[in-house]
């Protein structure tokens, strides 16, 4: 079977971040890419100047085009907006046959809100119980549990809290801690971190769709989901390292990375 991977997404019209990262992501992983868009911004590396989410019963319409010709072997979300969407696209992942990570994108680079007040219970309530892994960043992890992440040991009881709320593995990532950057798997019970040293650079903007994208990506080609992670983080690690200096404010990651040079990354 070809690995198929499918986001269900917002548009980056600057292509650094949303759907469009996500496709040049599964592109470098070898995986042929689908894309489901809920919503369309106006933004570039210095602003996000507007948001327009789509109906959600042209959601819906995208994804059933897409799951009734070309199924794919592993999906994603990324922001999905307002609470329809997200209770449209849980529903759907009710029947899902493969696995679904759910990046729960709640705000932008430039700190504008993506998902209105409804639409993060809606997460809470309906989309978390559907995801195979969650990969919130600190301040998603703090707003989905009501805890203060702010170490590794409070990363740790918002995984055990996510994982709780019905995700059945959760990726903490703490990109925003001190000192290296570090993530937290919390899968089946047990723990594993990993870790990359921290690059200083301003360009990280959309990192956290390219990482989810890598992650499914992986699992799209069949892989365990704690060397999808492994893999994922290497090549993201790289992708930031080899940024290519693009635009005048939070410039995009390089998203033809070598897959070969981030083999140098790893699990603590």
């Amino acid at each position: 079977m070809h690995p198929i991977a499918l986001t269900i997404a917002g548009s980056d019209p600057s292509g650094g971040a949303g759907i469009q990262a996500d496709l040049k992501t599964f592109h470098q992983f070898g995986v042929y890419g689908e894309a489901v868009i809920t919503l369309v911004t106006v933004q570039n590396t210095v602003a996000l100047e507007h948001v327009e989410c789509m109906p959600a019963v042209l959601v819906l319409h995208q994804l059933r085009a897409v799951l009734d010709d070309i199924p794919p072997t592993a999906a994603k979300t990324g922001a999905l907006g307002n609470r329809s969407i997200v209770q449209a696209v849980a529903r759907a992942a009710a029947d899902f046959r493969f696995p679904l990570v759910v990046d729960p994108v709640m705000v932008s680079q430039h700190g504008r809100m993506l998902v209105t007040d409804d639409a993060q219970q809606a997460i809470r309530n309906e989309l978390i119980p559907q995801a195979s892994l969650l990969t919130p960043n600190l301040a998603e992890a703090s707003a989905l549990t009501g805890l203060e992440v702010n170490d590794l040991d409070s990363m740790y009881q918002a995984a055990r809290e996510l994982h709780r709320m019905g995700a059945k593995a959760v990726l903490v990532k703490g990109g925003h801690l001190e000192g290296d950057a570090v993530d937290l798997l919390y899968l089946s019970g047990v723990t594993r971190q990993y870790r990359a040293p921290r690059i200083e650079t301003q360009n990280t903007h959309g990192t956290g769709c390219t990482f989810s994208a890598a992650i499914t990506a992986e699992l799209a080609r069949g892989a365990l989901l704690e060397h999808a992670v492994e893999r994922a983080k290497a090549f993201v690690t790289e992708a930031i390292r080899s940024a290519p200096g693009l635009g005048r404010g939070s410039g995009p990651l390089n998203h033809h990375a070598s897959l070969r040079l981030a083999q140098r990354g790893g699990a603590a």
